[in-house]
This record gives C-alpha cells, sequence and structure tokens, in this order.
C-alpha cells in the first residue's frame, strides 16, 4: 500500500467560519419562522441546528512533524503529512495503533492524555498506557529508543551485559500503521533481536582465534575495541527488519557495555593478572639491559676482572636488586673479595 498525501486541504479555518455562519443564520432563521408560522423556514434551520456539527468533525489541526492516517468506512482515505488547519471528510476516522505506547526516553506526540493511567511495561523498555483518550497523530521527529540492558553470551560464551541507543523517524506513515500491528513493540522486539545476533558474533575483548567478519580469518574485533563497527553492524541488521515497517534507523549506538556480575570478579582478576606479567616483562627485560651495560662498562675500563661466576653471582645480585618488588637490604663484604 502507498502512501497517499492528501493537499489542497488546508481549508479548516473557512469551513469553521462558514459553520458558524450558518449556525447564527439557523437560529435567525428559528426565531423568524416561528414568528411568521413557516414551515418551509423552520423546518431547514432545525435540521441544521440538529445535524450541522457533523461537518465540525472534519477539522484537523497539525503541528510540524505531525502526521494522520486517515480511513473512511474500513479503506485507506490519505495521509495529512504537513502542519496546518485541515478539513476532511466528517465520517474519516483517524488510525494509530501505537498512539498509547510511549517508548522509553521518546520524543512521542503528546496527545494531552490523563496523568492517573494504568501502566503495563513491555519488552525492550516499552511503556504502554492502557485507557487514556490519546490522539492518533503519528510523529515525524526524531525520537530515541532506549533499550533496557540485555545480558547475551558474547563468541568465547562469557555473558556480557550490553544496551543500544537507537535514534529513529517515521517515514513511511501508512507501512507503519497498516503493515505491523504495532511499529513501536515492532521496533523494540527487533532491536532485541539485532542486538542478540550481533553481540554472539564478538567476543568481550580481543581473543585468538576468532572470526567476526565471517571471511574465515580470525581478526582482532571485539565488542570493547570495536564499539563503533558493533553499533554499525546492530543498526543496519535493525533497518533490514524494520524497512517493512516505513522506519528508518538514524544511528545506533552502545550505551552500556560490561561483563555479567557472576563473572565481572573473576575477569577483574584476569585482567590484572594480564597487566602485572605484562609489567614484570617490561621490568625484566629492562633490568638485562642495564646489568649487560654494567658488564661491558666494567670490562671495557678494567675496573675490576671478574671470572664466570663472580660473573654469575654480579648479575644474580642486579637482576634481584633490579626485580625485587621491595628495596634490596645491602650486605657489607669487609673481608677479601675471594
Amino acid at each position: 500500500m502507498q502512501e497517499k498525501v492528501l493537499k489542497g486541504k488546508k481549508n479548516g479555518m473557512l469551513v469553521l467560519l462558514l459553520v458558524i455562519v450558518l449556525y447564527i443564520a439557523a437560529i435567525g432563521g428559528v426565531i423568524g419562522g416561528g414568528i411568521l408560522g413557516s414551515p418551509a423556514l423552520l423546518v431547514p434551520c432545525i435540521l441544521w441546528i440538529a445535524f450541522g456539527w457533523i461537518l465540525l468533525l472534519g477539522l484537523k489541526v497539525l503541528k510540524p512533524k505531525e502526521a494522520l492516517v486517515l480511513t473512511l468506512f474500513g479503506k485507506y482515505y490519505g495521509t495529512l503529512v504537513d502542519d496546518g488547519f485541515y478539513w476532511v471528510n466528517p465520517f474519516c476516522t483517524a488510525v494509530n495503533p501505537a498512539a498509547d505506547t510511549k517508548l522509553n526516553q521518546s520524543g512521542d506526540v503528546d496527545s494531552g492524555a490523563g496523568k492517573n493511567l494504568a501502566k503495563v511495561m513491555l519488552s525492550g523498555g516499552v511503556e504502554a498506557q492502557v485507557g487514556s483518550s490519546s490522539g492518533k497523530k503519528i510523529s515525524l521527529k526524531v525520537m530515541t529508543l532506549n533499550n533496557s540492558r540485555q545480558k547475551i553470551n558474547d563468541a568465547l560464551g562469557n555473558p556480557v551485559e550490553i544496551g543500544i541507543a537507537v535514534m529513529w523517524r517515521v517515514v513511511d506513515t501508512t507501512k507503519a500503521v497498516f503493515n505491523v500491528d504495532n511499529y513501536k513493540e515492532y521496533l523494540s522486539l527487533q532491536c532485541d533481536s539485532a542486538v542478540r545476533n550481533i553481540v554472539r558474533i564478538y567476543p568481550y575483548d580481543v581473543a585468538p582465534n576468532v572470526d567476526t567478519t565471517g571471511d574465515g580469518v580470525a581478526d582482532e574485533g571485539s565488542l570493547r575495541g570495536s564499539s563503533e563497527l558493533v553499533a554499525n553492524r546492530i543498526k543496519d541488521e535493525i533497518q533490514s527488519k524494520v524497512d517493512f515497517a516505513g522506519i528508518e534507523i538514524i544511528e545506533a549506538r552502545i550505551t552500556y557495555l560490561a561483563y555479567a556480575p557472576e563473572i565481572a570478579a573473576v575477569m577483574l582478576q584476569r585482567q590484572q593478572a594480564s597487566a602485572i606479567i605484562d609489567a614484570r616483562k617490561m621490568i625484566v627485560d629492562g633490568a638485562v639491559g642495564m646489568v649487560e651495560m654494567a658488564l661491558e662498562r666494567l670490562a671495557e675500563k678494567n675496573t675490576v676482572e671478574l671470572d664466570e661466576e663472580r660473573k654469575a653471582a654480579m648479575v644474580s645480585n642486579l637482576l634481584v636488586v633490579l626485580c625485587g618488588n621491595k628495596d634490596a637490604q645491602p650486605i657489607v663484604n669487609s673481608g677479601s673479595l675471594y
């Protein structure tokens, strides 16, 4: 079904003024018909007073970046997409199945619904308000869906928690209203599915022998180090699913990423151990270089002649001093060198 934009309908003010004038004339006609006793004047005026208000049902007011999808006796009539004061067929009905669904941190159209409403939490952080008398306008603004955090296993099977924020907007109101039951719930569910499909491809941190691109070659992709790439893949995955609903995904961003609480402490110890090993490696490399330099300088200046056993002892002592965690306690030899 193609979207049909209704044009040339911005005559709401003219119709409103005309109805008011006709009502004033009808009231005057009723009074005059009663005085003159003229049924030909009295009956049309009474009928207008009784049924003329029906024309007012066709008056529609739209603000910028709002749209209204209309049906007439069950058939698609057209869509109003521009701001202004409209008059359409008074028997047209506005349709928006997602009118009472509020996405978490979303810039939905404020339709003036009551404050004391029953609320039902749906999947993905979608909050539905039940029992409201809200309007059926569709927001064309860029809105933000901040989906709730999900616990997902990464490529190595480690549980991680991840949250995403998706910037989106409706670009085809007809598809959004008629192709899916509730386009907001549909979007939220597709976001959950896309996050799970993409996150399971990547390890949390760089890991050997993991292929994240599908080319059969191991790479260094990870959730922590390639967050922008992961977010773009999530965006593309969501977009491929919501085209059917007339929704455009503008941007997707990872807002939260961490190991799940049950393994967070263990992974922290692992990271600390890795950092300690790297630091020790650097210290040992530096200490060996300093020992080599000391031996070379002593040999160049003939400061002292050492046999292989004394060189080994000197190397051992220097490495203990340079690589130890605590300050060395020197022992002064007051006797012979040998």
